[in-house]
């Protein structure tokens, strides 16, 4: 009842000072209804329809080539070393622009119109694809994964911006569980539609070819402008939301002071050498996937499509369940541990083994997860807040040039040595994070465990450093 009060104080206030906008909104001497007043759970449930469905095309479109691997090669006579290059042109611009994402919604462009520059970009970078396939110039696709790329990236921290911006202090955790989640949905719709898609188009053309395939990556593209509409709807609610409540600009709080790096602790270090020697043996993996499932274990593509999508479809429940568990008992240090070692077992069931694929795909499913809860947050109990934008900056910008190096590196070895190889490297690139993994449980333990306190020991700390305590 209070803050109705204070809210109406306000609003009669400015309509006071002005006879416009305000009256337009609620009509005079009455409050606005539920679904139309910012402040309220209903209306942001309606904002975060739109924020989720955000970054909904840039993640559908970006396993495009994953979903498609036997057309693109075949359709465009490529070895799989060309084709791997496709991964690779997206995380080049990404080496730097995590750095200056953050700045560029800032002090550049703002939230809204950065939003909507950066949609366009994804929206413009795949239509250029789909157009180098269209007309089998290899060049241009690559040239259109790497404008796709510079939106991709930023398009995501918008996403968390705007996220922070609406539900900071109320629900924010389950928000990002479920970006998280309409983001894995949209990978996961990609690897199981785009197929039939192909073969759709390919029956209406008549053949397949590179016709097909660009037309099927132009009607892909219609997802990007799905979610650029979302952005030019979440700038209208938040222009509106500003003008009521009379609040500024979210901002990212990413502060970028590239000499704060001389002060970053070891602890953080591991955790960046845990985040890229992990994530090069899954997304990669996904890329290649569905040939590998195809000669290995005599899948048809639509089989080995599915299986290689489980990832995504279990990550999509999984993130925010996981997160909440992690959230409720702590010991992250431990957390990470386990999903390096779920995925090192995972790799080598699909190397070493013939056992349904099943069953090691679901396994990498819950463990990408469950690495993901747990060692991204652990940055912010290293780092002070004021250097947070710049330590996720190196993460991701490290983290970009792993992946461009290593998705190469993975081409060529399955066109050397074929599939077999391919997991034996996987599964050093684990060993590596594994090792990291328990150095970083030594050096945390020998600091004092700050990082693997559990969860009712770190709020019992926060609560004695707070100012209300001294």
């Amino acid at each position: 009842m209070a803050d109705f009060e204070e809210r109406r104080g306000l609003l009669g206030d400015e309509a006071e000072g002005s006879s416009t906008g305000r009256k337009a909104d609620r009509g005079p001497g009455r409050p606005l209804a539920a679904i139309c007043d910012p402040s309220h759970f209903l209306h942001r449930v309606v904002v975060l329809v739109f924020m989720c469905f955000l970054g909904f095309g840039s993640y559908f479109c970006y396993d495009n080539p994953a979903a498609l691997q036997t057309q693109v090669i075949q359709d465009l006579n490529l070895n799989t070393a060309k084709f791997m290059q496709l991964y690779a042109w997206y995380s080049w611009p990404n080496v730097v622009l995590c750095f200056f994402g953050g700045f560029l919604l800032d002090r550049v462009f703002g939230i809204r119109l950065g939003t909507i520059i950066f949609s366009l970009f994804v929206c413009v970078g795949q239509v250029i694809f789909a157009a180098g396939a269209w007309t089998n110039h290899f060049w241009l696709m690559e040239a259109g994964r790497f404008v796709f790329g510079i939106g991709g990236e930023s398009l995501a921290v918008a996403q968390n911006t705007y996220a922070v911006n609406w539900f900071k202090g109320k629900e924010l955790n389950l928000v990002f569980g479920l970006q998280l989640s309409m983001a894995r949905l949209g990978s996961t719709v990609n690897m199981n539609i785009m197929g039939w898609v192909y073969s759709k188009v390919a029956l209406a053309v008549g053949s397949s070819g590179h016709t097909a395939l660009g037309v099927s990556l132009m009607i892909a593209g219609g997802t990007c402008v799905f979610s650029l509409i979302c952005a030019l709807v979440l700038a209208f609610l938040d222009k509106r939301a500003e003008r009521i409540l009379q609040k500024e600009q979210g901002k990212t709080d990413e502060v970028i002071r590239l000499t704060d790096v001389k002060d970053f602790p070891l602890t953080l270090w591991l955790i960046v050498a845990i985040c890229v020697c992990y994530y090069v043996a899954i997304f990669p993996f996904i890329g290649l996937g569905q040939v590998f499932f195809i000669e290995k274990f005599n899948f048809s593509p639509a089989q080995a499509r599915a299986v290689n999508s489980i990832v995504y479809i279990i990550s999509a429940p999984a993130s925010p369940i996981l997160g909440f568990v992690v959230d409720k008992t702590g010991r992250n240090v431990v957390w990470v541990i386990t999903a390096v070692v779920a995925t090192l077992a995972a790799h080598m069931m699909l190397a070493f083994t013939f056992w349904n694929p099943w069953i090691a795909m679901s396994l990498l499913g819950v463990s990408y997860s469950l690495l993901a809860c747990g060692l991204w947050p652990m940055v912010a109990f290293v780092i002070p807040e004021h250097q947070l934008g710049t330590a996720y900056g190196v993460m991701q910008s490290i983290q970009n040039l792993g992946l461009a190096l290593f998705a190469m590196a993975a081409g060529a070895i399955v066109d050397s040595n074929g599939y077999l190889v391919l997991e034996v490297f996987f599964c050093a690139c684990v060993c590596v994070a594994l090792i990291a993994a328990v150095m970083l449980y030594l050096v945390d333990y020998l600091k004092g465990g700050d990082l693997n306190r559990t969860a009712a020991a770190r709020a019992k700390l926060q609560k004695e450093d707070s100012p209300e305590s001294e």
